[in-house]
C-alpha cells in the first residue's frame, strides 16, 4: 500500500477545473488494507478517473484510490454476471468480457472511465431501451464507515439495494460490483449530418429510436442537427447496407469528430464498419488518449415525453449560448428503478452540453439554460456543473428521504460526506 501527504494544489480532476483538498492519497492494495484506512479516517472520498467536473469527490483529508485493485474478473456463465474490482475502467471490462464471449447492455461514451464511479453516478450511455450503467449491477461489495465489509443484492436486499447503487459516494467505499452480462453481439456504427430540426421534431420517437443506441450532436445553430451517430446491433458479422440519407441527413462522406474541425481518429470505428460491441458503443477508441480535458460539461435530463420542448427551450437561448458551447449531445436512457437516478421511474433524454473551459462565462449562463428548463423538471447530471438550488435539486428526488435514511444507517457520523453532499443530499448547505 502506498500513501502520499499531498499538496492539494497539485491535485486535480480531469478537466483540472477542480482542485481537490485532501491532505492524504491512499492506494490500498487489498479490502484489509482499505478496511484500516476507512476505520481511522475522519473524513474520506474515492477518486477513480477523475472525470467528475464537480466537488462530488473532494474531501479534506483521505482521498483513496482504488487502483491498485486489480483481481481477475469472476464470470458466472449459468447467472450470466461478471464481478470486477473497483478499479477496473469499462475499456478493461469490455475487452476481457469480450474474449469470453460476454458484454454488457451499454457501455460510458468515454471508456477510460471506471466502472464503480460511473454507476455511482448514474452516468447513463444511450438507447431507448437500455437503462443507465448503474442498471446492470446486480450485486455490490462495500466498506462502510465502521470499517466491515456489506454485500447487497438486488435479489436478498430490495429495500436498499435500489439506494445503494447510485450511492454518490455517501453510503460506503466499493470494492466489488456484480453485473449482469449477455451474449457477445456485433455492432456497426454510421454518421449523417445536417438533420433539419423540422425533420427531428416530426420524427423524434422514429429517430431516437432507430437504431440500438443513437445519439444526436448539436450546436443549436441554423435550424439543423450537425451529426447523426447511429450504433446498429447486428444480427451476424455481416454488416448492414448503408443508406444514403436518414430523414433528410446526408451520410457523412468520412469519418467524423463530434467537432468536426477535430481528427476523428480517436473515435470508435464508423462508415458502418463491423465491429465488437465494446469497439462500437463507445464514442471514443480505448487505445487512444482521451483528450486534455480542456472543456467543461454540463447535463440535464428531462421527462422522454417533454424532449421536443425542452430542445426548443434550449435553441431560444443558443445566440447566448454560442460564445461559450463547444457541442451539444442528445441522448435517451430507459426508465429505472434506481432512486438517485436521474431516470428513476421515467424515460429520460440527456441534453449534454461540452463547454469551453471559462467558467465564470458558463457559470453566467447556467442559470439561463436551468430557468428554460425548469418548466419540465430538468435533473443535473451528478457529476457535472450546473447552479441549480440545493433545495430544488432535493425536490426533483422523490426517494431522496429513504436515501437519507440509507446513508445514515452505514455512515452515521458523515464520514463520506462533504460539502456537495452536505448541500445537495443532506440539506446542510
Amino acid at each position: 500500500m502506498t500513501t502520499t501527504h499531498q499538496d492539494p494544489a497539485k491535485q486535480h480532476n480531469w478537466a483540472g477545473n477542480i482542485a481537490f483538498h485532501a491532505t492524504r492519497l491512499h492506494y490500498p492494495e487489498t479490502v484489509e488494507q482499505l478496511q484500516e484506512i476507512v476505520s481511522r479516517s475522519h473524513k474520506l472520498k474515492v477518486i477513480g478517473a477523475r472525470h467528475c467536473f464537480n466537488e462530488i469527490a473532494d474531501t479534506t483529508e483521505d482521498h483513496v484510490s482504488l487502483e491498485k485493485f486489480d483481481q481477475p474478473l469472476v464470470l458466472d456463465r449459468a447467472r450470466r454476471t461478471v464481478t470486477i474490482n473497483a478499479g477496473m475502467t469499462y475499456g478493461q471490462l469490455g475487452l476481457q468480457l469480450h474474449q469470453e464471449g460476454f458484454a454488457i447492455h451499454n457501455m460510458a461514451s468515454l471508456p477510460h472511465v471506471s466502472v464503480v464511479g460511473a454507476c455511482a453516478t448514474a452516468t447513463h450511455g444511450s438507447g431507448d431501451n437500455n437503462g443507465n450503467l448503474a442498471t446492470a449491477v446486480a450485486a455490490l461489495e462495500m466498506v462502510i464507515a465502521n470499517g466491515d465489509v456489506v454485500t447487497l443484492s438486488r435479489e436478498q436486499h430490495p429495500d436498499q439495494f435500489p439506494g445503494a447503487v447510485v450511492g454518490l459516494g455517501a453510503v460506503g467505499v466499493i470494492t466489488k460490483m456484480t453485473l449482469d452480462i449477455v451474449p457477445l453481439f456485433m455492432m456497426q456504427q454510421e454518421v449523417y449530418e445536417n438533420l433539419p430540426v423540422a425533420q427531428l421534431e416530426e420524427h423524434f420517437e422514429a429517430v431516437l429510436s432507430s437504431a440500438y443506441s443513437v445519439s444526436l450532436f448539436t450546436d443549436w445553430q441554423q435550424g439543423r442537427v450537425n451529426q447523426i451517430w447511429l450504433k446498429r446491433r447486428l444480427p451476424s458479422e455481416v454488416g448492414l447496407a448503408l443508406a444514403p440519407s436518414f430523414f433528410e441527413a446526408t451520410l457523412a462522406p468520412v469519418p467524423r469528430h463530434p467537432l468536426t474541425r477535430l481528427s476523428a481518429d480517436p473515435c470508435t470505428v464508423q462508415m458502418g464498419i463491423p465491429g465488437p460491441w465494446h469497439e462500437r458503443l463507445p464514442h471514443f477508441r480505448v487505445d487512444h488518449t482521451p483528450a486534455s480535458g480542456d472543456e467543461l460539461q454540463t447535463e440535464y435530463f428531462v421527462p422522454r415525453q417533454h424532449a421536443v420542448a425542452a430542445m426548443r427551450a434550449v435553441a431560444s437561448v443558443q445566440a447566448q449560448l454560442e460564445p461559450s458551447l463547444l457541442i451539444s449531445e442528445v441522448r435517451t436512457i430507459a426508465a429505472d428503478t434506481l432512486w438517485m437516478s436521474p431516470s428513476y421511474q421515467q424515460a429520460a433524454v440527456g441534453l449534454h452540453f461540452s463547454w469551453k473551459k471559462d467558467w465564470p462565462a458558463v457559470q453566467k449562463l447556467l442559470p439561463l439554460l436551468e430557468e428554460q428548463l425548469a418548466p419540465f423538471d430538468a435533473r443535473p447530471h451528478w457529476g457535472k456543473l450546473f447552479t441549480m438550488a440545493p433545495a430544488r435539486v432535493q425536490a426533483l428526488y422523490q426517494k431522496l428521504p429513504d436515501f437519507q435514511n440509507l446513508a445514515h444507517a452505514y455512515d452515521p457520523q458523515g464520514k463520506f460526506r462533504n460539502a456537495f453532499l452536505d448541500a445537495y443530499i443532506f440539506g446542510a448547505g
